[in-house]
């Protein structure tokens, strides 16, 4: 009896237990979890950027109508008014605040390209005009800067180099002009490099999440919080797929456009070449395992290190040369007073040589120029221009040129006007030499040349 009374007492306290946990709150789980944590600390210094350019567009009265193609051109002759319409396009874009107390804004360039204004508006709906300190389309970075009489939100700075496959990853921009929107993903890949339809850029980090327009310049982040990337769709066919440029790689060109307005290219003094399949079987080294070292400057950082003439470079730093492009891109990591570690190939077994990074002497502009293109520049005179009937007002003149040259050979002549060499307008002898020297490791140059009362553009190889 007094067991069976045990048992009634045991299924009353069940019954009594089990009404009691049914009415108490489920279990709660942790809901702020790394990525929540790592947007609410970095979500404030990422901005919308909206740029502001013009479009100008010549009018046709003709436009309404249907015409046949083929009489284009007899109307553009013949009725051209020569009004110009001219109207504003708005670009959007992202950005992120590097340094707050300066109000220093890292994008894409080319969220910028051509912009007449810039407005930055910040996640809390201020709004600030800005300034573009400096843009480098060739990395496709640029910095802005904003005025503010309170410290802004900045993010902190995070390591590119030690990245792995498979992390976690943040994208933060603004896609459409939505603020702050959020995409995470993984590392697909590093050190990818896209081609364009007017570039081939390297490095670059792929992830397995689209970035749109709008989120173009925005912070790509890892699971700390930690600024990784600038994400970048400068890659018009990427789909379901998205590319980030590396925050160590542009912290070198972040400092140079903060220092200088622009990237620095340094020079060690030599020039290289691809090397052929002939050389390279001569010399007994694989056809693409490095560059041809075909002239070395002497008395230049590379001259003084050991480099010579007939030397292989298979490496710049950690990096491998089997190209003269990879060569180039090798070098752009490097800023000037680094300390460069070079391996060779000589005589059939590798040496390493180091040189220090330097800028290209000005003293030797000139000389460049006459040997990449072929002619001596004069600044651009009165009396020069009324001996070469010109209209020009601006530029420089031609006062010699090579037979030799491909500039020659398409016709140009002493007395014509290099207006513009790539984005560069050549208002001086001193902006002209520094236009070479800035492109003198491009395939070729665009140049805008006039003679008497007429403009054309014309590429030259290098």
């Amino acid at each position: 009896m007094q067991t069976h009374k045990i048992y009634i007492h045991l299924i009353i306290a069940f019954f009594a237990i089990t009404i009691l946990t049914s009415n108490s709150p489920a279990a709660e789980y942790e809901r702020k979890n790394p990525v929540v944590r790592a947007v609410s600390k970095v979500s404030p210094a990422v901005v919308n950027i909206n740029s502001e350019y013009e479009v100008r567009r010549r009018a046709n009265p003709f436009s309404r109508f249907r015409i046949d193609p083929r009489f284009d051109s007899f109307f553009k002759d013949f009725f051209d008014p020569g009004v110009e319409q001219r109207y504003k396009k708005t670009s959007l874009g992202s950005g992120v605040i590097i340094d707050g107390k300066r109000g220093l804004i890292l994008t894409n360039a080319h969220v910028l390209a051509k912009s007449t204004t810039i407005t930055v508006v910040l996640n809390d709906e201020r709004k600030f005009d800005a300034q573009i300190i400096g843009a480098d389309p060739d990395s496709d970075l640029a910095v802005l800067r904003i005025s503010s009489k309170k410290p802004l939100p900045a993010v902190e700075m995070g390591n590119s180099d030690d990245l792995m496959i498979g992390e976690t990853i943040i994208a933060i921009g603004n896609p459409f002009g939505f603020s702050n929107t959020v995409t995470t993903g993984i590392i697909s890949a590093v050190n990818r490099s896209i081609r364009t339809d007017n570039a081939v850029y390297h490095d670059f980090i792929q992830l397995d999440a689209s970035i749109n327009p709008g989120n173009s310049g925005g912070a790509l982040l890892n699971i700390n919080g930690e600024l990784i990337g600038i994400n970048t769709a400068i890659y018009a066919k990427a789909q379901g797929i998205g590319f980030a440029i590396p925050i160590n790689k542009a912290k070198r060109i972040i400092s140079d456009l903060i220092q200088y307005g622009e990237v620095v290219q340094i020079w060690i003094g030599v020039n290289v070449q691809t090397l052929d399949k002939k050389l390279a079987q001569y010399m007994k080294i694989p056809e693409s395992r490095g560059v041809l070292v075909k002239e070395v400057t002497i008395g230049g950082p590379g001259y003084k290190a050991g480099i010579r003439d007939g030397d292989i470079i298979l490496a710049v730093g950690a990096r491998k040369t089997p190209s003269v492009e990879l060569y180039n891109t090798a070098m752009k990591n490097y800023a000037k007073g680094n300390l460069i570690k070079i391996k060779l190939w000589r005589n059939n077994k590798e040496i390493t040589v180091a040189t220090k990074a330097a800028t290209f002497p000005e003293k030797m502009a000139r000389e460049l120029a006459f040997r990449l293109l072929g002619v001596k520049t004069e600044d651009l005179s009165i009396k020069k221009r009324l001996k070469y009937k010109t209209v020009a007002k601006k530029g420089v003149i031609i006062s010699a040129i090579s037979r030799q040259s491909d500039l020659a050979r398409i016709g140009v002549k002493t007395g014509d006007i290099i207006r513009q060499i790539d984005e560069i307008k050549t208002d001086s002898v001193k902006d002209f030499e520094k236009a070479v020297v800035k492109y003198r490791n491009k395939k070729s140059m665009v140049i805008l040349l006039q003679r008497a009362d007429q403009s054309y553009y014309i590429t030259v190889k290098l």
